[in-house]
């Protein structure tokens, strides 16, 4: 009995081409839990797609994907002086943000990231005359701009990018190769159209391994039912039962992600307004859980326990049986599965 990740295997290779199809030279990303698939998987579906280069987000991801994959790894956490050393093979490139970091990796594989709108890291337009001198001890593989998800401010991505191409190609900075990140397609073609001379390669994680939400489910299965009625006791706190109905254990509990939720970013009325709801109804001990029965989404009857999640299903809904399956709606990105079926 488990948490289960079901996967339309043909649809899911299918949108991975189509995506390939869109963005020439794609470099596909691995990082954090494999975006709910595993490091070992991805990296066999890059292999499978042809990749010469795939990108992780540590040194430590590299050391592990290094036996899973034969080609190039681009890590792209930045370098930093003073970092644990990790052991890795000369086929690993390294992100750097400073002139520092560049001067501290002699005879190291570069990309060198620049400042973006994201501001999170990069070299700065100042930076640029002592690149010069700091890249001549290094084998520069290309620049990288990281772009921001959304434009609120209603700026151009691609003129952005533009703006770096000509401040580097005004620092007489090498321009063969220029990683990018969260550009539309057409975008894209806007830019290699632009500047023929360089190869523009779009680091894509999301779109490409989640970009097609029915080609994958997770499915909880159900481990035991019992019937209550109103004012029984039940669980760690010996909560009272609101209402008649069945107590329905299934798998998949805090160790699996179930419960836990990233901070989100929420525009407009409606979205708030659903958010203050939620955070009310918490309160009261009332949280809605991910697992859907009778066509809803179902109540934790307390919160999730480490490999289990208690649901209340009230009695005028069907009773669930032992074994059956209870649809999850989970986020790739923060839930560990207990075993992946292709089909």
């Amino acid at each position: 009995m488990a948490l289960t990740l079901y996967v339309d295997t043909a649809r899911w290779r299918a949108h991975h081409k189509h995506v390939q199809e869109q963005f020439p030279g794609l470099v596909p990303v691995c990082k954090g839990n494999g975006y709910g698939f595993g490091h070992e998987r991805l990296a066999e579906e890059a292999t499978r797609l042809g990749s010469d280069v795939l990108a992780v987000g540590t040194t430590y991801e590299a050391a592990r994907i290094k036996d899973w994959f034969g080609g190039d790894l681009l890590v792209l956490t930045p370098y930093r002086r003073g970092e644990e050393p990790v052991p890795l093979p000369d086929r690993v490139i390294r992100s750097v943000s400073s002139v520092d970091g560049v001067y501290g990796l002699v005879g190291a594989r570069v990309v060198i990231e620049v400042m973006s709108s994201m501001k999170r890291h990069g070299i700065s337009e100042q930076d640029l005359p002592q690149l010069h001198s700091a890249i001549e001890n290094v084998r520069l593989e290309g620049f990288a701009i990281h772009l921001p998800l959304d434009r609120t401010d209603g700026s151009d991505a691609v003129e952005e990018v533009i703006g770096w191409m000509d401040r580097l190609r005004a620092a007489r900075l090498p321009l063969h190769t220029m990683f990018v990140s969260h550009l539309k397609a057409d975008e894209l073609a806007r830019l290699q159209q632009q500047f023929p001379q360089t190869r523009f390669r779009a680091r894509i994680g999301t779109r490409l391994w989640l970009g097609d939400h029915e080609a994958t489910e997770y499915r909880g299965a159900v481990l035991d039912v019992t019937r209550v009625t109103k004012g029984d006791r039940f669980g760690y706190r010996q909560q009272k039962a609101a209402s008649d109905g069945y107590l329905v254990v299934v798998a998949g509990g805090t160790s699996h992600g179930v419960g836990l939720e990233a901070p989100k970013a929420l525009h407009g009325v409606m979205p708030r307004a659903k958010g203050v709801a939620r955070a009310g109804l918490a309160t009261v001990n009332r949280n809605l859980s991910p697992f859907v029965w009778g066509g809803k989404q179902r109540w934790f009857a307390e919160p999730p326990h480490m490999q289990v999640s208690i649901l209340f299903v009230p009695s005028d809904a069907p009773e669930p049986t032992v074994g059956e399956e209870l649809v999850a709606h989970l986020r790739h990105t923060t839930t560990q599965f207990d075993r992946l079926v292709d089909r």
